[in-house]
């Protein structure tokens, strides 16, 4: 039987409602988790400027807590340095790096614990010696390639590093060169917004290497002072996606000139596996520089002595909270003093 013409606009009027229901719930659902991280970060509060150790009160305290009752020993023999050697390795400096800054120690012969906490307070800070921690921005667009494994927080450091520059003046473009993943592009365009920095994008599996080329030339030909580079996650294991991205590399070599800093994201949270993907990665790529997330979420801060002492590449930024002026230059002496407050 016909339909008459009421009854047909009554079931286009369903359909279309129907349909406005699941794009709607598409669209909400899609961005949902990255909008409100977003948020999160820019709500968040930041702890008092300068004050290192309220962010870092897990590694404060843990750190700082096992030192202090083994200073409290009073004798310093073999028992108090094996003992000092385990606080160590209990804070990720690792197995190697510790024994080396407490034989150090040890030869510098301290006559009480308080002197001994000093001269390893001296210790410590020259593991961090002689570094250049200075971000160079030299190229005209200067280019900053960031990459790291997935998970490790690297897209909202790139975008909290974007906001940093921002507010010291540099314009700066943002290049989606992970085209694995859709959301990759809508995750690095929604903090691009929040921010106000443009971003260059291509189409999903389209080749990194060509999005980051356009990217270079979107920067030169719009005037930006800086082109951040964001690369897909990837496991250091992986030798043909670690060779990709050494093809990026030489890509954006050609078309820039040279490629200012490659900065290697790393997961404070992870520990010494953050070794090995540094290795890697430098290999690759030629790593000139370690962007430190998560490192108020640890209690074994002393990661970043390790990742110093034994790979001798510096340590540049440190992230230390939610909110956007949360990802801050490391300063060794605050940091190391902030390890060492409660001991």
């Amino acid at each position: 039987m016909a339909l008459t013409p009421l009854e047909l606009l009554g079931i286009v009027v369903a359909v279309l409602a129907v349909v406005a229901v699941v794009v709607g719930l598409v669209v909400s659902r899609r961005p949902k988790s990255i909008e409100r991280e977003v948020a999160e970060a820019r709500k968040a509060t930041r702890a008092p400027a300068g004050d290192l150790g309220t962010r870092l009160s897990k590694s404060r305290s843990a750190f700082g807590g096992a030192l202090r009752s083994v200073l409290g020993r009073g004798a310093l023999d073999d028992a108090f340095w094996d003992s000092l050697t385990e606080v160590l390795i209990g804070s990720d400096v690792g197995v190697g790096t510790s024994t080396d800054i407490v034989d150090r120690v040890r030869a510098a012969g301290p006559g009480s614990p308080a002197e001994a906490r000093e001269a390893l307070r001296s210790e410590l800070l020259s593991t961090f010696s002689g570094k250049d921690r200075s971000l160079h921005l030299d190229g005209r667009p200067a280019v900053v390639m960031v990459v790291g494994v997935n998970g490790t927080g690297k897209t909202t450091s790139i975008a909290k590093i974007a906001k940093r520059l921002d507010d010291e003046g540099r314009s700066t473009l943002l290049g989606a060169a992970d085209t694995f993943r859709a959301a990759a592009d809508t995750q690095l365009r929604t903090w691009a917004e929040r921010v106000g920095v443009d971003v260059v994008s291509g189409q999903t599996g389209a080749d990194p290497a060509s999005v980051a080329f356009d990217a270079v030339a979107a920067a030169k030909a719009r005037g930006k002072d800086v082109v951040i580079i964001d690369t897909a996650g990837r496991l250091h294991s992986k030798k043909n996606l670690m060779d990709e991205l050494s093809k990026l590399r030489r890509v954006v070599e050609r078309e820039a000139g040279s490629v200012d800093e490659v900065l290697l994201v790393l997961d404070a949270t992870a520990g010494q596996n953050g070794i090995a993907q540094a290795r890697q990665f430098g290999e690759a790529t030629g790593v000139t520089g370690i962007v430190l997330s998560k490192l108020d979420g640890t209690a074994r801060g002393g990661v970043v002595v390790a990742i110093e002492h034994e790979l001798g590449v510096p340590v540049k930024f440190i992230g230390v909270g939610e909110a956007m002026g949360d990802m801050i230059p490391f300063e060794p002496d605050a940091f190391i003093d902030a390890l060492l407050e409660e001991a």
